[in-house]
């Protein structure tokens, strides 16, 4: 799973070249530090398969909407609340002791983890211990994107962004593959899911072997970053002053409703999806149940987002960006409507895929409009404002989903909502960045 999507999403909408590849991949320091992240976030997929499994699919346990809602706040949080202020403390340590230090950090959180499982303890004190994890996961990848531009040549950044977060996307990805996979060999239950869970150590443990080889002091802070840093005090007023910004450009308003609201019509969706394959459906030839049945729909998302990412370009040229957002989201009103209404197994995958073509198309779309309409020496700030409606609003989504689903996940009302809330965000946002009639 990525740490974060609004990052990938934007790197990869930058153009590329096979010059920017062979100019990063020569330095020995770029490919260490690519390592480092390639084996951390392939435990990261792990430590996530296990933590599905121990949540959704452990026989022993009844998974509820409560302790989907959990998984995902535990998975969520520390982007939301931890991610803005995660700088403050990255420009005064240094960054290879960071890395170094959160890997070894997690390895022992995770033995606490295990053990937890085997011993099958759920509730506060797992989530707690999870949640520990994935804070430290936080700092862990916010280093890494520090420590880019010091092995980097400064020309080639942007394609160095976008090679490595995609390629840790599709390690995290082949990580859940794996834990996936070991779950078949050791099986379902607490001791199966406690061995998935200690066997993503193997990835840290790697990662900070390699992060080991780093001089303290190769990745930064250098003095003029120390001298720069800021103070917590500084992050909070940052954020208001983005927010009072972007009170005062109404397209950018306009964008980051739109993507707040998907946001939390996908959050809603993701919970009942979950509980659907956790309690409602049955394998049956080709499309199964359970965890198996899940990967199925992770895959159908990540397919279509990887069309949108190839589609939005040419359709924003044809039609502009706040068109194509408006068809999109008027697409998946449609999508959700005629194809989970059925509540089957193949076309909840297709409706999948289509959610992923939509919600990477309106990220792209709303990237690029608060690019172009917020002024350079506010973007930063309205940056970290972004990332916690995009990550908030999932949240509160998912906490809200556990009260109004029934434990099978099947639920007229909640699908109502989230075909309304796709229908009035297309009409919504039509008529707000629709010109004014003078």
């Amino acid at each position: 799973m990525p740490a974060n999507p609004l990052d990938s999403a934007r790197a990869a909408a930058r153009p590329v070249g096979a010059a920017s590849l062979r100019a990063c991949l020569a330095r020995a320091d770029f490919r260490r530090l690519l390592a480092v992240r390639l084996s951390a976030q392939w435990a990261d997929g792990v430590f996530q398969a296990s933590l599905a499994g121990v949540v959704l699919f452990n026989p022993a346990r009844a998974a509820t909407a409560t302790d989907v809602a959990a998984g995902l706040a535990v998975l969520l949080l520390p982007y939301s609340l931890l991610g803005p202020f995660a700088g403050v403390f990255l420009d005064r340590w240094s960054r290879q002791r960071v890395l170094l230090v959160s890997n070894l950090i997690r390895c022992a959180l995770l033995a606490v983890v295990a053990l937890l499982i085997a011993a099958g303890v759920g509730g506060p004190p797992f989530f707690v211990a999870a949640l520990a994890v994935i804070s430290v996961n936080r700092f862990f990848l916010s280093a890494l994107s520090a420590s880019l531009p010091h092995v980097t040549p400064a020309e080639h950044l942007v394609f160095a962004n976008a090679l490595t977060t995609t390629a840790g996307t599709v390690a995290a990805v082949l990580g859940g593959v794996c834990g996936v996979g070991l779950g078949v060999l050791v099986g379902a239950g607490d001791d199966g899911y406690a061995l998935i869970a200690m066997s993503s150590t193997v990835g840290y443990a790697v990662s900070a072997l390699l992060a080991r080889g780093f001089p303290r002091l190769h990745l930064g802070p250098d003095e003029a970053e120390r001298r720069e840093r800021p103070s917590a005090g500084h992050v909070l007023a940052g954020l208001a002053a983005g927010v009072r910004h972007i009170r005062s450009h109404r397209a950018a308003l306009a964008a980051l409703a739109v993507i707040g609201a998907h946001r939390f019509l996908l959050g809603l969706a993701t919970v009942a999806t979950l509980l659907l394959y956790r309690n409602y459906f049955d394998s049956s030839g080709v499309f199964r149940a359970g965890l198996a049945g899940l990967t199925q729909v992770v895959v159908a998302g990540a397919i279509g987002a990887v069309l949108a990412a190839v589609a939005t370009p040419p359709a924003v040229r044809a039609v502009g960006k706040s068109r194509w957002i408006v068809i999109v989201l008027g697409v998946a009103a449609v999508s959700q409507l005629g194809l989970v209404t059925p509540y089957l197994k193949p076309t909840v995958v297709l409706a999948a895929g289509i959610i992923g073509f939509v919600g990477q198309a309106v990220k792209i779309c709303v990237d690029t409009i608060v690019q172009e309409t917020i002024d350079d020496a506010y973007r930063g700030r309205v940056f970290s404002v972004y990332d916690t409606v995009f990550n908030g609003a999932f949240l509160v989504a998912a906490v809200l989903a556990a009260f109004a689903l029934p434990p099978s996940g099947k639920s007229y009302v909640v699908l109502g909502v989230v075909v309304a809330g796709y229908a009035l965000g297309a009409a919504g946002y039509a008529r707000t960045v629709s010109p004014r009639p003078q």
